[in-house]
């Protein structure tokens, strides 16, 4: 089975404490490595997770307060010294590379890669990367600074071949990809074999949701609707909302209301304040929503 999993390097908020690390996580799809948000001490987390530095190639920011990437200039030099030649890419809004360029340039002049960034509208749901494998789109979000989160969406795999019906129909090597594709088999006498008798139906593909930092925002849920995995924001419980509205975050009940409304498979709180020592409140708050919650917490190894 392909793997597509959530690592988690850190999912505390602004205030750092001994109990978290700053907002961080990896996505893993097929050994290749997707970073979204970069807070301090991502890198060590990186490494203390065992993930591999030239699996990396790029890296999402939510937006532009610290505990969301402040580890941005560590990692990139620490990719230096480990003698990284291929290109990194970093998404961020427009603002990143003003501010992130003097800092580069400065302290990690002779880099022996490029670091190129990649401007997004982080007012706009838009598709923003794609690869083989992999297509990432922004979700506007609501905070005090422009914010996006992001939806990762995995491309349709290939049906699987099933490799007795091909050696009993004496199909060539050079048409196999083509029955992948779809097509039929047309053999030198003129008959046709049905592509259904060649594969069967391929792993349905997977998607995961990313909203961090956000107030309570009703207008994502057709964005992510049905998504396998939401991350979401839950930096209070509901009792100091006031708190929440003030600065933009969201409750874990709202976080919960989210992911009903949106009919999501399991979702996963974070950002979580420094002021709850005990943060089963903020589960059991979302649990009586939406049962299928769990906490975020650093080191975590989540399929997608």
């Amino acid at each position: 089975m392909d793997r597509f999993e959530l690592n988690i390097l850190g999912c505390g908020s602004a205030l750092p404490t001994t109990r978290h690390f700053l907002s961080s996580q990896v996505v893993n799809l097929r050994d290749k490595l997707y970073m979204i948000d970069c807070g301090e001490g991502s890198q060590l987390q990186f490494r203390a997770m065992k993930l591999k530095f030239q699996r990396l190639n790029h890296i999402f920011i939510s937006h532009l307060h610290g505990d969301h990437c402040f580890g941005l200039p560590g990692l990139i030099s620490t990719l230096g010294l480990l003698g990284r030649t291929s290109d990194l890419h970093i998404h961020a809004q427009p603002d990143a590379e003003r501010i992130f360029l003097p800092i580069l340039n400065y302290f990690c002049s002779q880099l022996p890669y490029k670091v190129i960034f990649h401007s997004f509208d982080p007012t706009k749901n838009e598709l923003i990367m794609e690869d083989k494998s992999l297509k990432v789109y922004t979700i506007p979000l609501k905070h005090r600074v422009p914010t996006a989160g992001f939806l990762l969406e995995e491309k349709p795999k290939s049906p699987h071949i099933i490799r007795e019906m091909i050696d009993f129909h004496q199909v060539p090597v050079k048409q196999i990809q083509a029955i992948k594709n779809g097509e039929d088999f047309i053999k030198e006498d003129g008959s046709i074999i049905f592509n259904k008798v060649f594969v069967r139906p391929a792993e349905p593909s997977h998607r995961y949701a990313y909203c961090s930092d956000t107030a309570y925002l009703q207008k994502i849920i057709p964005i992510i609707e049905g998504v396998d995995l939401l991350y979401h924001e839950a930096t209070f419980i509901q009792k100091d909302i006031a708190r929440a509205r003030e600065t933009l975050h969201s409750s874990a009940k709202q976080a919960a209301l989210i992911a009903k409304a949106a009919r999501v498979k399991k979702l996963i709180l974070g950002h979580f304040s420094a002021r709850y020592p005990d943060e089963t409140l903020l589960l059991n708050e979302a649990r009586e929503i939406f049962p299928n919650t769990v906490l975020a917490e650093e080191k975590m190894n989540q399929k997608i």
